[in-house]
């Protein structure tokens, strides 16, 4: 058994009143239903220590990414490769780049992705609660992986027709009732529990689960939504615990087949997701392994960016008053993203190894497809995926997809020919680094 150890911490991310939410292209903030957060563990004594964390907001961006994750990691006196945070990627919460935002500043735009002093400041409390939380750090003795079905939340937003078309896109609230009636299409149905014990006491539980996670938004109303109403309920049910959950690679995955967008159904969506968490806890009560082994894994990726976008371009767009909110705002955001791909720094890939668990670590909205490849590619593992870390890329679909159409290539930051050197940066990822191991097939 491993002599490591596990230090939990949990920080307040709300956004004040008046704060811009989802990019700046909604409401603002006019009052909070239930706190946004910042939860995370800290994994240490098992070589250098490895951070993760997830963050109850749409995105986190290029530079911004990196400056938390380099906050995160002087915190926990590691490098940041070991860090992984991702966002969890609520709509009526902050979306930010720190470069797309000094562009809009500049421009004398009325309404900025972000507060830089209030992210700051939050990035010097998260940073803080890391190395508050290093001062008491509990021996983990055992892993509790289990799963469960979730039943009547998730389905493929992109529903192709006849002519290899889009037909529908079913977004997180869909009110086209022959949109609703198609099949669920590809997802991922199961919710994902890996549980960090003390022989029998639970330190922290992960969750991870495939689904953008919005009911409704818009309303300037902050809120952690239906995943984190369940989250909150697990909070209460077992208070020892930290709780946190990571969305998976949920690009083309939406409620919207299950899901019209009133208010109750955010309660119905809430009260599925709890039900397959605690299916999943007492599945992975089940098998209460050892902890015999603990290993960390990346590897970086370029992406390209897509050939159509000039910086010089979205520039004007951004200093141009004329332009909607809407369009200055996402192009300030694709600044970033150019900007990031010409300074050559790649984004890392991430694999923690929990014995047989493998806990995954990808950017952005990735498309399910690439983390069912995964999971296929290793059935000796229990997988699990979390997607949404570095938002730079903002949607990553298929090949095939851009031909397709719909809204999700549309405002893809990556190249159409992105897909084989996605996959095989994933299957570099998977592969163990051991003798004659090979790759695995994706």
């Amino acid at each position: 058994m491993l002599n490591a150890h596990v230090s939990t911490f949990r920080v307040d991310a709300t956004p004040p009143m008046g704060h811009p939410l989802c990019g700046g292209w909604i409401k603002p903030v006019v009052g909070v239903d239930d706190p946004l957060w910042l939860r995370g563990v800290v994994i240490t004594d098992a070589g250098p220590p490895i951070v993760l964390a997830a963050l109850d907001w749409t995105g986190v961006m290029n530079e911004s990414h990196r400056l938390w994750t380099e906050a995160l990691a002087e915190a926990a006196h590691t490098t940041p490769d070991r860090v992984a945070l991702h966002c969890v990627h609520q709509h009526n919460a902050p979306f930010i780049d720190r470069d797309g935002n000094a562009l809009l500043r500049k421009a004398g735009s009325e309404t900025l992705l972000c507060d830089d002093k209030f992210v700051d400041d939050l990035v010097a409390r998260s940073a803080a609660a890391v190395r508050e939380a290093l001062m008491d750090p509990q021996p983990v003795t055992h892993i509790r992986a289990g799963s469960a079905k979730v039943d009547q939340v998730a389905c493929n937003r992109r529903v192709i027709g006849p002519d290899g078309k889009i037909r529908f896109t079913r977004y997180s609230a869909t009110k086209d009732e022959a949109a609703r009636a198609e099949p669920d299409g590809t997802i991922d149905p199961v919710l994902r529990s890996v549980g960090f014990f003390q022989r029998d006491r639970p330190l922290a539980r992960l969750y991870y689960y495939t689904c953008h996670p919005m009911s409704y938004y818009g309303d300037g109303r902050a809120t952690s939504d239906f995943v984190g109403l369940a989250r909150g309920r697990r909070d209460s049910e077992e208070p020892g615990a930290l709780h946190v959950y990571f969305t998976g690679s949920a690009g083309d995955v939406t409620a919207g087949k299950y899901n019209t967008g009133t208010k109750p159904e955010r309660a119905i969506l809430a009260d599925r997701v709890h039900r397959a968490m605690v299916a999943a806890d007492l599945d992975a009560d089940a098998h209460n392994d050892p902890l015999a082994s603990i290993s960390w894994k990346t590897v970086p990726i370029r992406f390209a960016a897509r050939e159509d976008l000039d910086l010089d371009s979205l520039r004007a767009i951004v200093a141009d008053p004329k332009a909607t909110t809407v369009v200055r705002n996402r192009s300030a955001m694709t600044c970033g993203w150019l900007l990031r791909v010409a300074s050559r720094r790649p984004i890392v890939l991430s694999r923690l190894d929990l014995g047989d668990v493998s806990l995954v670590h990808l950017p952005a909205e990735t498309f399910v497809e690439y983390q069912l490849g995964a999971q296929a590619a290793r059935p000796d593992r229990r997988v699990a995926v979390a997607a949404y870390g570095d938002g730079g890329p903002w949607y990553i679909p298929l090949h095939r997809s851009f031909a397709e159409g719909g809204y999700e290539p549309s405002v893809a930051n990556v190249s159409p020919d992105t897909e084989p050197a996605y996959r095989r940066a994933i299957r570099e990822l998977l592969a163990d680094a051991r003798p004659g191991a090979g790759l695995p097939a994706l």
